[in-house]
């Protein structure tokens, strides 16, 4: 039976990297549907210091297996991907670099919840007002603040704490900070384009003035009703020993503010003053099912005075776990024809046509194999490919006739899908002195980029980002390295330029490296495909001959600058660690 379109999309969250081809949605194709693919299962086989196909494969079907769960940051199924990252490093003889003498370093991920005990009263009025109908307290939502993210996520208690009101958000004639300053300051939402009233999170400037206020209260954007979204407990990164400014803000109806200021809001001058306010608003916090931990390991250079240098080499091993339930095939065929870059494109409504094509496509599949009904998104690609090349590399490397000068550091980090937790927990608290890393080699979604994919530039493409940010010699090397193969690849830097409206050299763990002035360069495969954040996102759909070439590439390059007689130069402006990232 074919699903329905509206059941296709995963309300699965995007990664960094998917946010390089949101630029504008994708046209229905009218090419033949074709769903390439090989056998569903694979035998392990044992697998060798040469970086090959078979131990990719091997390792793959291993990492994006239904066992792991979507190996989401948190939860069960992340904790048997880490175990089996451990388990391998352990075989290969590399030395742990986590906490305590083993592979693994914890970050501070927690569940938080709105806490439903919350009181808000105005004082003077009978009664409390009601959370979840009058009012509801915003979450920390996005990345991290230095990226560009909101810094919500305060809690707010008082007894009287004055009221004072800012006009419209947005508007040409705003209340001064200095007048907010202990005080609630209410905001009248900014009018979206239907001509509703809008809750504007991406107006992050507009409200970073008022951080010195007690809270800020943003009317007008839920008087048709809270979203339940609000109600929801959602994953918190709280690193205490580094924390990040948090803004209070609360979300009201217009009824409440009115209540507050006891007469119309459109009869308020910036600056009127309004009854106070008392209570206690804040989120609760519990433990996630399991730890979210990163995976670190070193293998020791082989050079005496360079060995206390280390150049990393990351991925991601986290990825966004379980969904709704859909039929896998379905969710390929609706693809192929209207959603060629999977969550990174809107669902669009498709047309009756359309819908019949979909429905002549599924029926011929499923003449050839039978229905079935998938709920993980097992990411094989996103970011499994990137996951077992660099295990695949601290294989190839821990058993070569002579190891890299330097030092190569293994980070396979969580929490990326959630905001680059994991490597911002890294970054911060490195497990080897920060200055001693010489360059950083991140890698994500590095299995695809077959026909079916049509990366830019073709099939020979490798999309870069950030290798000539801040070292011209990093960048410079990459070339160099890639001219001597006997099939170089075609560098795609389309998403790298100043400017670029994605943000992508932002948006991946290796900025958590770059914003403390450490040289990266990203790698991916294809910049978008139909399986991306899907249930279909499984091992079976990797193009192995071509995730072979990139990581035989990504060894030498990593093998050319770990035995640089020097570090890579820096010659360009290093970022502030805590400011916003914008390319």
């Amino acid at each position: 039976m074919l699903t329905s379109f509206a059941r296709i999309s995963l309300a699965i969250s995007v990664s960094p990297l998917a946010l390089l081809a949101q630029a504008e949605p994708a046209p229905f194709s009218d090419a033949p549907v074709a769903l390439p693919g090989i056998a569903r299962t694979h035998t392990p086989l044992p697998t060798s210091p040469a970086i090959t196909e078979e131990d990719l494969k091997t390792r793959l079907y291993i990492v994006a297996d239904d066992s792991m769960e979507g190996r989401e940051a948190g939860t069960r199924g992340g904790a048997r991907a880490n175990a089996y990252l451990v388990r391998e490093l352990t075989r290969l003889g590399l030395t742990p670099a986590g906490d305590n003498g083993t592979f693994l370093q914890t970050i501070p991920l927690s569940i938080r919840a709105p806490d439903t005990t919350s009181t808000l009263r105005i004082d003077g009025v009978a009664g409390a007002a009601r959370q979840f109908r009058d009012w509801v307290l915003v979450p920390r939502i996005g990345l991290q603040t230095f990226l560009g993210g909101q810094p919500y996520g305060g809690s707010f208690a008082g007894t009287s704490v004055p009221t004072v009101f800012g006009g419209r958000i947005g508007a040409s004639a705003p209340l001064s900070p200095e007048d907010a300053r202990g005080r609630v300051v209410v905001f009248v939402a900014p009018t979206g384009g239907n001509g509703r009233p809008a809750i504007a999170f991406w107006q992050r400037d507009n409200l970073l003035a008022y951080r010195d206020a007690a809270a800020v209260l943003v009317v007008g954007g839920i008087d048709a009703g809270v979203p339940a979204f609000f109600r929801y407990p959602r994953d918190s990164y709280d690193d205490r020993t580094r924390p990040a400014p948090t803004l209070t803000v609360l979300l009201g109806t217009r009824a409440l503010a009115e209540s507050i200021f006891g007469r119309p809001l459109d009869a308020l001058a910036v600056g009127a003053s309004g009854r106070s306010l008392s209570g206690r608003v804040g989120f609760v916090d519990q433990p996630t099912e399991a730890p979210a931990q990163n995976v670190v390991a070193i293998l020791p250079g082989s050079d005496p005075a360079l060995r206390r240098e280390y150049v990393a080499v990351g991925s991601h091993i986290d990825h966004v776990g379980i969904g709704a339930a859909l039929d896998h095939d379905s969710v390929r065929v609706a693809n192929v024809i209207a959603r060629p870059r999977g969550a990174d494109d809107p669902p669009p409504t498709l047309t009756e046509v359309q819908r019949a094509r979909v429905a002549a496509a599924l029926d011929s599949v499923h003449h050839a194999r039978p229905a079935r009904v998938d709920s993980i998104a097992n990411g094989a690609d996103d970011d499994g490919s990137g996951a077992v090349i660099a295990l695949e590399l601290a294989e190839s490397f821990a058993n070569a006739p002579a190891r890299p000068k330097r030092s190569l550091l293994f980070v396979w980090h969580t929490a990326e899908e959630k905001g680059l937790y994991g490597a911002q927990y890294y970054s911060d608290h490195p497990t080897v002195p920060r200055d001693s890393i010489v360059a950083q080699v991140n890698m994500d979604q590095m299995g695809r980029g077959g026909v079916e994919d049509a990366p830019p530039g073709g099939p020979d493409a490798l999309v870069v980002i950030g290798a000539r940010r801040l070292s011209t010699e990093l960048g410079d090397l990459a070339e160099s390295v890639n001219a001597r193969s006997t099939t170089p690849f075609h560098f795609d830097y389309s998403f790298d330029k100043d400017g670029d409206p994605t943000n992508a050299y932002c948006r991946s763990d290796h900025y958590m490296y770059a914003r403390f002035g450490i040289p990266v360069v990203f790698f991916s495969a294809a910049a978008w495909h139909i399986d991306y954040h899907m249930v279909s996102d499984e091992a079976q759909y990797i193009d192995y001959p071509r995730m072979a070439r990139i990581a035989t590439y990504v060894a030498d390059l990593t093998r050319a600058i770990a035995d640089l007689d020097h570090r890579p130069v820096v010659d360009k402006p290093k970022p502030d660690p805590d400011g916003t990232c914008r390319q």
